[in-house]
């Protein structure tokens, strides 16, 4: 029966701008099992998980296409990555159930990534970006026993693109957008975005090679009156070569050049207060790294080896100059035994090295063993243990135990799941070593997670799961008149919601809550309440729109004028985003708006926030 309605006309007319689409397949799409990865290490059926893992695929990065890695982790549940929302190279803060950036770690292709001389320790970022990136799983709580140092509040797992089985293939994105406030929308090109990718399989032989850069012009650091233009400019070169020896042995190695230089605002002399500056700050880091793989009946060894060097620059009245260098290997064992024990013993080394007045380093050796036993009656049980020696405090020893049990219903599950983990964050060699406040008597930062959640899941397009957690923090190491452990402990507790609602044909529904609180002190900067939603619509085999919304509730910040804290109003922020693909599925077109209703608010006391902008982008792929 031929229609008449808005839509088909619209589809109609799309497809006649497409010249020659494909036809649609009339093969009946199976609905597979969703499996995750991270808080095992192995690819297991998600109703076998005692978490719940955020699973960001390849289909959700390509439709926030033009955005950046924070502002798409921004969306998920537990997280407020603060700064994504103002100028393109503020500082940012990944505050994770309570928690600071020195408790996230972030791994790329199985690699611990961080930067030993910043004062946290994390990983910058702002070097990185989205277009470069096939898959991001997001596990929270304590996860040391598998990862080691940092682990506390999330791993963030991100694996980058993978080479094509075709002989030879392309990309080519390229984005424009305004960049401008809430008061002065002006809609001047001044955002730019572009990365071009080749990569292909020859016979045994893969390799990708690819190029982006990332600039934008036109806000100040500093909200003020007569606000002075703090540019943000980013590239970065990858290469990824693999061979297949044989079914059993494969290597795979990589090379990066990530860079970004942005201009900042600052506390110049002699006022010392937080003004409109010519301030810089610049950063990059190159890494190389190799993975030899062999497989055999029921199990594999793998090593992940990866050295980084950074080198920093802030250009200012305060200015420094710091050079960082790391070597980390990760060697480890998987094997199977019937199905039902999946198990995994390894051995993680880390060497860093920092200049300050004399170069210093620490060392981090780290054996480690991890269970998991998926019986055919739904327990499930996830156990594990590490033993972190460190060349500064000496040992230490953590351990996590994941039991959930899970049910059939119809096609579904429902589950129920709890965890109680251990999670280390060692001082860094800023704390032990630096120009401010060192102390080479730090003990580490210890976090203890009990979570316990319930999970219900149709696996015909319906999720929904919720989640309560408590994290104890003890010897926190803060700054006095010097680093040192905190004598008294730190409880952050809260609970998370999420739904995925898929049941409506070309609908796609996704929801998240978090609630965080504090239960002695203030966490600057974190919400007691956030949201999330998401409405996306396939209005045609080819066409896509989707409206997101997100509310952050009030929060308490520093006044740096009075150094007095306030606190900040909450706000909520609509983003409205369409594609269309065209010339059999290899162009497509999209445009974003961000702010839609132009909101005018604070993320960070006296510092600017972004107003409406649009973009426009295209998507070459051959």
């Amino acid at each position: 029966m031929k229609k008449t309605n808005v839509l088909s006309i619209l589809c109609l007319g799309f497809s006649m701008i497409g010249f020659a689409q494909q036809q649609i397949d009339s093969t009946k799409v199976q609905q597979l099992d969703e499996v995750v990865i991270s808080d095992s290490r192995f690819t297991l059926k998600r109703e076998n998980s005692g978490k719940t893992v955020i699973k960001i695929s390849q289909q959700e990065i390509e439709r926030n296409q033009g955005r950046t890695v924070t502002e798409l982790i921004n969306t998920k549940s537990g997280i407020e990555i603060n700064g994504s929302r103002s100028v393109e190279g503020q500082n940012l803060g990944t505050f994770v159930r309570g928690g600071n950036n020195r408790q996230v770690l972030v791994l790329i292709d199985g690699v611990q990534i961080n930067d030993p001389s910043l004062v946290s320790n994390e990983l910058d970022l702002r070097l990185l970006d989205l277009n470069t990136i096939e898959s991001i799983e997001i596990i929270k709580g304590a996860s040391s026993t598998l990862y080691g140092n940092a682990a506390a509040t999330a791993v963030i797992n991100i694996t980058t693109k993978k080479s094509s089985k075709e002989a030879i293939s392309g990309s080519f994105l390229s984005v424009i957008g305004t960049n401008q406030t809430q008061d002065d929308l002006n809609y001047n090109g001044a955002s730019f975005t572009n990365n071009v990718s080749i990569n292909g399989t020859l016979n045994k032989f893969r390799y990708l090679a690819s190029f982006g850069n990332r600039y934008a012009d036109g806000l100040s650091a500093a909200k003020s009156d007569s606000p002075e233009k703090d540019p943000f400019s980013r590239y970065n070169t990858n290469l990824k070569l693999g061979y297949e020896f044989s079914n059993s042995f494969e290597i795979s190695a990589y090379a990066s050049l990530d860079k970004f230089k942005t201009d900042i605002d600052g506390f110049p002399a002699p006022t010392y207060t937080f003004a409109d500056t010519n301030d810089e700050y610049i950063s990059q880091q190159k890494r190389v790294g190799i993975s030899p793989k062999y497989s055999y009946n029921n199990g594999s060894f793998q090593v992940n080896a990866a050295f980084t060097k950074i080198d920093r620059e802030t250009i200012s009245d305060f200015g420094s100059v710091n050079e960082a260098e790391s070597v980390v290997v990760d060697a480890f064992n998987k094997y199977v035994f019937d199905e039902t024990f999946y198990t995994i013993v390894g051995l993680n080394y880390g060497d860093y090295n920092s200049l300050f007045a004399t170069e210093e380093s620490f060392t981090n050796t780290d054996p480690y063993l991890n269970i998991v036993y998926v019986s055919d009656f739904g327990l499930n049980l996830n156990a594990g243990g590490r033993l972190n020696n460190h060349s500064e405090y000496g040992s230490h020893f953590v351990y996590s135990l994941n039991p959930s049990y899970s049910i059939p219903v119809k096609s579904g599950y429902a589950k129920v799941f709890g965890s109680y983990a251990t999670s280390f964050i060692a001082p860094n060699l800023s704390q032990l070593f630096g120009f401010f406040g060192a102390n080479p008597e730090l003990d580490p930062e210890e976090n203890v997670t009990l979570e316990g959640g319930i999970e219900f899941n149709t696996n015909k397009g319906f999720r929904v799961n919720g989640v309560y957690f408590n994290r104890k923090e003890e010897n926190t190491i803060v700054y006095t008149t010097a680093y040192e452990n905190a004598t008294t402990d730190a409880t952050v507790n809260g609970f998370e919601l999420e739904a995925q609602v898929d049941v409506v044909k070309d609908l796609t529904i996704a929801t998240n809550y978090t609630f965080t609180e504090l239960k002695d002190g203030v966490r600057l900067r974190v919400p007691k309440h956030k949201a999330n939603a998401s409405v996306g619509y396939d209005i045609c085999k080819n066409s896509y729109v989707s409206l997101n919304y997100q509310f952050v509730g009030s929060r308490t910040d520093t006044n740096f004028a009075t150094f007095t804290n306030e606190d900040l109003n909450s706000y909520s922020l609509i983003d409205l985003y369409f594609s269309h693909k065209l010339i059999n599925n290899k162009l497509k077109l999209f445009a974003n708006v961000t702010n839609l209703f132009n909101k005018d608010y604070f993320e960070i006391l006296g510092y600017t926030t972004r107003g409406r902008n649009v973009s426009l982008g295209l998507n070459l792929n051959l």
